[in-house]
């Protein structure tokens, strides 16, 4: 039987997963106690230099057309040999590295969320069976997970683009005015440094080059098309984030600083609304995380 093929659509939402996964909810607080007002500038810095790293990725993606990723371009410069092996390994385990802690995430969230306790025992429970839910997942094959894939980043970005929406109106000019002194300037550069690391999932589409219809143009297209929609969301949300809460407040509640920033304009039910956006971001990472290292 003839194996379906990834969309374009299907492809681009798994870099997506990826790259929106815990990150923007668990590290945006640290972000802004580094960059302080130029945290929509970190990541504007952060995108900026992840494009240079996604153009080589295109490039190489289009003319070598492997399920082995950046390795297969690696193996293609240096040849098969011990070091290939070993990066080959180091990026696995980093899949695995990825996988534990949005596993870890997922759960923290949603044991906050229905309200139980955060015991140990829980928290590995919640952990095993998201893994195996979407371990089973991708035995159903590229196109099972290309899809329900589709649907949880949708999903995602719904929860991230009322977030925006909404706080867009509560924004105070003054908040979000950048600060060009050589201090906070450098402080926009090191929250960029990390920021950056976020961005590296469009790696993923690479890796499934071999399941994804007519790679030579669809995996260069989606790279593009994952940094894009990723990029507008992040800085959309650091500018509201900064927008709505005072910088100390914000650092503060870094731990769940974009709860905090929701409060303007969703009260209460903030905490609740961000930690159903988190459940869809780490479910997506997860899922992608997963296909990443099965294919």
């Amino acid at each position: 039987m003839r194996r379906r093929k990834l969309s374009l659509w299907e492809a681009t939402s798994i870099a997506v997963g990826i790259i929106i996964g815990a990150i923007i909810f668990s590290i945006l607080g640290i972000g802004a106690q580094v960059a302080g007002r130029d945290l929509p500038l970190a990541f504007t810095l952060s995108s900026f230099a992840a494009y240079f790293v996604a153009y080589n990725y295109a490039k190489l993606g289009s003319r070598f057309v492997s399920n082995a990723g950046p390795i297969e371009f690696i193996l293609q410069g240096l040849g098969d040999n011990e070091l290939t092996g070993t990066l080959a390994f180091l990026m696995w385990m980093s899949y695995v590295v990825s996988l534990s802690l949005f596993a870890n995430a997922f759960s923290g969230y949603f044991l906050a969320l229905i309200g139980m306790e955060r015991s140990a025992f829980l928290f590995d429970l919640v952990e095993t069976m998201v893994v195996i839910t979407f371990t089973a997942l991708n035995f159903f094959g590229s196109k099972a997970v290309g899809r329900t894939e589709s649907f949880i980043v949708l999903g995602k970005l719904l929860v991230l683009g009322i977030f925006v929406f909404g706080g867009l109106w509560f924004i105070k000019p003054g908040y979000v005015m950048p600060q060009f002194d050589a201090g906070h300037l450098m402080g926009a550069v090191y929250a960029a440094t990390i920021f950056f690391l976020s961005y590296t999932g469009f790696g993923l589409i690479t890796n499934a080059s071999e399941d994804i219809e007519n790679p030579k143009k669809n995996v260069p297209r989606a790279i593009c098309l994952s940094l894009l929609i990723v990029t507008a969301v992040y800085i959309s949300i650091a500018i509201v984030a900064v927008g709505n809460l005072p910088i100390q407040e914000l650092v503060k509640a870094k731990e769940y600083a974009l709860a905090e920033a929701a409060k303007p304009f969703l009260g209460s039910l903030g905490f609740a609304f961000i930690s159903i956006g988190a459940l869809f971001s780490t479910s997506s990472a997860t899922n992608a995380t997963i296909y990443g290292e099965l294919i």
